[in-house]
């Protein structure tokens, strides 16, 4: 008992030690000249360089909850959000602007160019469905707009920016007749790309017509959506950075990131020393527990370099014990078996919920270890 105490202290004191935060004066309030004329806060604290702060009160974006009922999968609701915000980090500096979710598209205009072009809706920037039984492929699946506010000398934040994401089909589903069968059909990444451009210009034109974003940096972003079977997010792949009042697309910019499932044939493929090393720790990690249930991993590569792995173990224990003295199996087993410069995620469950969290960022020499 003696150890066990010991061991249950120490994983307290590390989580104390990793998560306290060093709050200073809470809140900067400034004044807001964006349609309103009431005071707004900016949090003083940060939880990371790589987050915007978010000017408060909050207020919901135009759009909002359109993401949720649009894309098909949990995984790319996500990273569709979050990964819009770390391409504004090529154009907004998080140091000198503020997050403010959309405001500026409508949402009704939203839905009216997320529809089909028809007689009824000629803002629609999906095609006409010429064949007249839905399967002309619907491209565009949702438009998120993110703002970013800069302040100024006199203590006023501004809309310094926005920032548009285009969610793209990459397969295509549709019912011929209401009630019945649901086909699929898969969209090719050359068709998916132009549409994507065409959209953006179109979208581009649109938002210069309107009052506040005239002589605004406007940036778009591309993102492939995965289909409905689909385990591992989606990615964006490309965005074009329009300066101030300019009309016109300039060049695109290529973005070179992507998610893959360990273990799966694509990583055997195209990472295969990667791979290797999340098999090895799977292999201990089954010869550790009889109860095991599997382990399955989600790594992030950009430029085809290997950043973040997140890995999922469910596992039934039949007491605290186990599930502490496991967890420090298992952290032991991420601090030998994968580089140091990748940042490691361990989420170890069971049917009662999350048992533990193991996080080792990227260069760390010690790991945050909580038991739930």
């Amino acid at each position: 008992m003696r150890k066990l105490s010991l061991l249950a202290f120490s994983l307290i004191f590390l989580l104390s030690a990793c998560s306290a935060p060093n709050f200073q004066k809470q809140n900067d309030v400034v004044q807001t000249n964006k349609k309103s004329s009431g005071k707004s806060i900016i949090p003083k604290y940060k939880i990371s360089g790589d987050y915007y702060q978010t000017i408060l009160p909050f207020v919901p974006g135009e759009t909002r909850g359109m993401v949720v009922s649009n894309l098909n999968t949990r995984y790319d609701i996500d990273e569709f959000e979050t990964g819009l915000m770390r391409v504004a980090q090529n154009k907004f500096n998080p140091s000198k602007y503020f997050f403010r979710e959309g405001q500026e598209i409508k949402r009704a205009d939203a839905q009216a160019w997320l529809g089909r072009k028809t007689d009824q809706n000629s803002n629609g920037l999906n095609p006409t469905d010429t064949a007249g039984d839905n399967s002309t492929p619907m491209y565009l699946s949702q438009i998120l707009e993110h703002d970013y506010m800069v302040k100024d000398s006199n203590n006023t934040v501004k809309l310094g920016g926005v920032v548009i994401g285009l969610a793209l089909n990459s397969t295509y589903y549709y019912q011929t007749v209401q009630y019945g069968p649901t086909y699929e059909k898969a969209i090719s990444d050359q068709d998916l790309t132009a549409q994507g451009k065409q959209m953006a210009q179109t979208i581009l034109t649109r938002l210069r017509d309107m009052k506040d974003l005239k002589d605004v940096p406007i940036t778009f972003a591309l993102f492939k959506a995965q289909s409905k079977s689909s385990v591992v997010p989606g990615n964006f792949f490309s965005y074009n950075e329009v300066d101030n009042s300019s009309s016109s697309l300039g060049s695109w910019n290529s973005i070179n990131e992507k998610y893959s499932l360990f273990p799966s044939t694509e990583a055997q493929n195209d990472h295969r020393d990667d791979l290797t090393a999340f098999l090895n720790f799977k292999q201990d990690v089954e010869q550790y527990f009889p109860n095991f249930n599997g382990v399955i991993g989600k790594a992030f590569y950009v430029d085809d370099q290997l950043q973040n792995l997140d890995i999922n173990i469910p596992i039934q224990f039949y007491g605290k014990t186990e599930a502490i003295g496991f967890t420090q199996y298992v952290t032991g087993l991420v601090m030998e078996h994968f580089p140091k410069y990748i940042a490691v995620t361990v989420n170890v469950s069971s049917v009662d919920g999350p048992e533990a969290l193991i996080e080792r960022k990227a260069n760390q020499s010690e790991p945050y270890v909580h038991i739930y």
